[in-house]
């Protein structure tokens, strides 16, 4: 699979450059993770990561976001790990786990904050894009969501990480 993610990356750094020059270098990518940061990530969230998280990462570890960087897709920059971890226990810390949510996908479990949810992208105004860890027996591990900070609707996004991403591609510029 690291095969397609460095195809992946590949087009999102050619389709932006289409549009933006300097594209590449104003995402400000990070150095791949190695199995041993990812390993890392996982213990420390207490969760398996879906193999297409650990491809995608290990070809950039996320960007170093600051005044001018441009997003991954859509209105997102790609949290680094240490990002990850950071933004986890914010969010741990925030919601009870007991905080229910009714109107939610059937594919997700009914959460406002489930801390198996891996929040890898976010949009700079607290909400993020997340790999579902431990999904409802109608979801699919590794599936993704978005979870707003200030409203409770949850719904999946795409089946994995790599579908997300084409999914973004084939939207127009």
């Amino acid at each position: 699979m690291t095969e397609k993610a460095e195809t992946l990356w590949q087009r999102i750094i050619a389709k932006g450059s289409r549009n933006t020059p300097g594209y590449e270098a104003s995402l400000n990518l990070q150095p791949g993770a190695s199995g041993e940061e990812l390993d890392g990530l996982a213990s420390t969230l207490g969760v398996i990561l879906p193999q297409e998280m650990r491809d995608f990462y290990s070809i950039y570890n996320g960007q170093d976001w600051e005044a001018g960087s441009e997003c991954f897709v859509r209105n997102l920059t790609l949290s680094p790990l240490e990002q990850i971890i950071e933004d986890w226990e914010f969010l741990n810390e925030e919601f009870e786990p007991d905080d229910m949510e009714p109107e939610i996908a059937s594919q997700i479990k009914p959460f406002l904050w489930n801390p198996r949810w891996i929040p890898i992208a976010s949009n700079g105004g607290g909400d993020h894009l997340c790999v579902d860890t431990d999904p409802s027996e109608e979801g699919t591990f590794g599936q993704l969501l978005y979870f707003y900070h200030d409203w409770g609707n949850r719904s999946v996004e795409a089946a994995g990480l790599f579908d997300f991403i084409e999914q973004c591609l084939n939207e127009e510029a």
